[in-house]
């Protein structure tokens, strides 16, 4: 029989979360708490009145209603809001129904989870995140984007999704490269990685029964790699806007009308975004499309990012304009004023030096930028003293 702790009884909390200490001395320090909801939860009694409904099908005379009754009857079992109403759970003296504080298992699931490492290895950082969650669970993990799909309806949804989570709270998340459910293709897939190259969490997922989808299994790996290698050239800045804004609680991702608050046309906007302060992305999220119109607020250089080279491209200025992103390549704006540094990359986070980087700018007076950098380890990270100004 399978059974889950309570997550919301103090004592369950922390016998769950010591569960975790076997795998840190092994030396694990990234944890994914996945099926949280709970998922795949049923009762014994919604198991019983289906295995007497099904033998009652198995004598009648299955016409075309009863049939899809019959198919149907098995999707019932499992996350049945009759069953979520029926137990409860006893809180700090008090009962509460299980449907009421459903999205609380999650949270207090990761909770338990963050409680254990301070336990056990207080003064180092862990990789945590979950699938289910509650506000205010930004505190001890971050999250995914759930079991999306592979449509391009979903690569746009994760654009518009990263500014929405960060104004909860949740600045480490992301989406499954490529799609979840459903059989993706190469150019979808190559296109959703021109953006989560920007995105803290990056990886590439996807369900059972669906095609593969790692990158080498494409025709076109070389375009896959040359992407993946972007993510390593831009990491500097994409880590030190993540840690400012998680130790000033300001957000990573905005959408355009939160930097440009008068500019009407800004608010219409919701498939471009700002990282920082310093560049705007404008991801390409139609099928077949060799690039995308895009709307610049301001005067921007674009950045074009190809074959293991940055090309300093174009100066647009403001208005709309359509801009050629042809595939495996991954552009950025460049605010006028603003500086971007890029690394030489790497194969992997280690092979990357933060230390050495090639500063591109744009604008006659360019703002320093506030670049934050440590160790990355352990939880010495206070911004003022990880914190320094380059300037051209």
């Amino acid at each position: 029989k399978c059974c889950f702790p309570d997550m919301l009884n103090d004592e369950a909390r922390e016998w769950f979360g010591n569960k975790y200490r076997i795998l840190i001395d092994k030396g694990i320090d990234g944890f994914w708490n996945d099926m949280n909801e709970p998922a795949i939860f049923y009762s014994e009694k919604r198991l019983k009145k289906v295995f007497d409904k099904m033998e009652e099908y198995k004598t009648a005379n299955l016409d075309v209603n009863t049939f899809f009754e019959m198919t149907n009857l098995i999707g019932t079992i499992s996350n049945n809001p009759e069953d979520y109403a029926s137990f409860y759970h006893n809180y700090k003296g008090k009962r509460y129904r299980h449907d009421k504080v459903h999205n609380l298992f999650g949270y207090y699931m990761t909770r338990s989870a963050a409680e254990a490492f301070e336990r056990y290895v207080p003064e180092k950082r862990i990789l945590l995140f979950s699938r289910a969650s509650y506000i205010g669970m930004h505190r001890s993990g971050g999250i995914w984007q759930g079991d999306n799909m592979a449509w391009w309806s979903h690569l746009k949804m994760n654009v518009k999704m990263m500014p929405s989570l960060n104004m909860c709270g949740f600045l480490y998340t992301g989406a499954d490269v490529g799609g979840f459910g459903a059989d993706t293709t190469e150019d979808l897939v190559l296109r959703w990685l021109e953006f989560a190259v920007f995105t803290p969490l990056l990886r590439n997922h996807s369900a059972r029964g669906t095609r593969r989808q790692e990158v080498y299994r494409f025709s076109h790996v070389q375009d896959f790699t040359d992407v993946i290698g972007v993510r390593y050239q831009i990491l500097p800045y994409i880590y030190s806007e993540y840690m400012k804004a998680a130790l000033r609680n300001t957000m990573m991702f905005s959408p355009l009308s939160f930097i440009y608050g008068e500019d009407a046309l800004a608010g219409q906007v919701e498939d471009q975004l700002v990282i920082g302060e310093n560049i705007m992305i404008a991801p390409v999220c139609e099928q077949n499309a060799s690039g995308r119109v895009v709307y610049f607020p301001q005067r921007m250089k674009q950045l074009i990012f190809r074959k293991g080279t940055v090309v300093e491209g174009i100066v647009y200025e403001k208005g709309f304009a359509y801009v050629d992103m042809p595939m495996g390549s991954v552009n950025i704006f460049l605010r006028e004023g603003y500086l971007f540094p890029v690394a030489k990359g790497g194969k992997c986070v280690e092979d990357v030096d933060f230390e050495d980087l090639t500063l591109y700018s744009f604008g006659e007076e360019i703002k320093p930028y506030e670049y934050y950098l440590d160790d990355g380890e352990t939880k010495d990270f206070d911004i003022e003293s990880h914190v320094r100004m380059l300037s051209c």
